[in-house]
């Protein structure tokens, strides 16, 4: 018998294997690769000046420089910087995704292909609940954490905390400081979102896991022999 054994068949694993995969995908591919800019406009005297910090994933937001202009009549300008380090939020939920993303392609080609290994030993049905109940962990931690470190992001590269941090010249009478447009960031929200659905489906799919464990099997298999037991004369 040759060891890989192709089965197509309709059953809710696999197709949860699909879910679980698109979904982290969607999860760290939202995520990672990002890249906004803010902007302020300085008007000094007659002239107006653009001051622009870009910045993106991983939101290492304190080597993000931008250039604000002097307004002493001259050209030189003082180069400052955004504060705060968020990358390991990010990072960490990125890396959940792509580990998630793997695991899912492995188990998908072993519970199809090798599928009666999977049913004759109860090792991989243990090992399968305890590999998904630590991915829905990783996805509570990873998501919350992002979540939290997204609100700072958006509150550092706000154009108001940029105008917050070029304050020794936005406060000179002559000058007048505009905030510009907000950085669009509706892709690193979807991320969050999609982080969280990754935890439903992966807590969820414990159940499932768990059913196909010997620790569920056996009390179904001594309450069948009860119950048998007891219809007999």
């Amino acid at each position: 018998n040759s060891g890989f054994i192709f089965i197509q068949m309709g059953c809710l694993k696999p197709i949860g294997f699909f879910f679980k995969k698109f979904f982290a995908i969607f999860a760290f591919g939202t995520a990672g690769g990002y890249s906004g800019k803010t902007n302020v406009t300085v008007k000094c005297s007659s002239q107006v000046s653009t001051v622009t910090a870009s910045f993106g994933y991983p939101f290492r937001m304190n080597v993000v420089s931008f250039n604000m202009p002097k307004c002493d009549n001259s050209t030189e300008s003082e180069t400052l910087y955004l504060q705060g380090d968020f990358s390991s939020s990010p990072e960490f939920f990125v890396t959940i995704g792509v580990f998630a993303f793997l695991y899912c392609m492995g188990a998908l080609v072993f519970y199809l292909g090798y599928r009666h290994w999977y049913l004759e030993n109860s090792r991989w049905p243990a090992i399968d609940f305890f590999v998904t109940f630590l991915f829905a962990v990783m996805w509570l931690i990873s998501s919350s954490a992002w979540a939290k470190a997204l609100t700072d992001v958006k509150t550092v590269s706000s154009p108001s905390r940029i105008i917050e941090e070029m304050r020794e010249v936005c406060k000179l009478p002559e000058v007048v400081c505009n905030a510009g447009a907000t950085p669009a960031m509706g892709r690193l929200n979807a991320s969050v979102i999609f982080g969280f659905l990754n935890l439903i489906l992966w807590a969820g799919n414990c159940w499932f896991v768990f059913k196909e464990t010997s620790w569920h099997k056996v009390p179904d298999q001594q309450s069948s022999a009860e119950e048998g037991a007891n219809k007999r004369p």
